[in-house]
């Protein structure tokens, strides 16, 4: 298995980075759509044509880009012997951080399509900006490996 691992891994570490991209592009879009949802009139047709935007995001890129980001990104950190190493650790917790973060939005997308608007426009748009954040440390703690 190892030796399969070492023989892909840059086709794996490609791999990871793709998806990587796509989880963050939906995890960017869906805080938007949010806004946009919420914006509209409550069961008007433009309401129900968000509900259905928001969970084909959900089904076609976020679920399946965080399920390949993290068998992947583990993969990789065993072939490469991170799975000790402090920078990843930190990586980790800020991965957890966006995995939950995906969590609460699959979870708020499901209270809007019940009706539920629970935050502001405002609210929603500061939400907008966790991923940024996340991804900006992810990257400086991969690059640098600061310890």
């Amino acid at each position: 298995m190892t030796d399969i691992i070492a023989m892909l891994y840059f086709w794996l570490k490609s791999a990871h980075i793709i998806f990587v991209i796509f989880w963050m592009a939906g995890l960017f879009m869906i805080p938007r759509f949010f806004v946009y949802h919420q914006e509209s009139l409550e069961g008007s047709d433009e309401a129900a044509k968000w509900v259905e935007r928001e969970a084909k995001l959900i089904k076609i890129i976020l679920n399946p880009s965080i399920i390949v980001v993290w068998v992947v990104g583990l993969l990789l950190a065993w072939q490469i012997g991170s799975l000790a190493d402090g920078w990843f650790h930190a990586k980790l917790l800020f991965v957890l951080v966006l995995s939950a973060y995906h969590g609460w939005a699959v979870g708020y997308a499901r209270k809007l399509a019940r009706g539920e608007r629970k935050l502001t426009g405002k609210q929603l748009r500061l939400f907008n900006e966790v991923p940024g954040i996340g991804a900006a440390v992810i990257v400086i703690l991969v690059v640098a490996k600061p310890f």
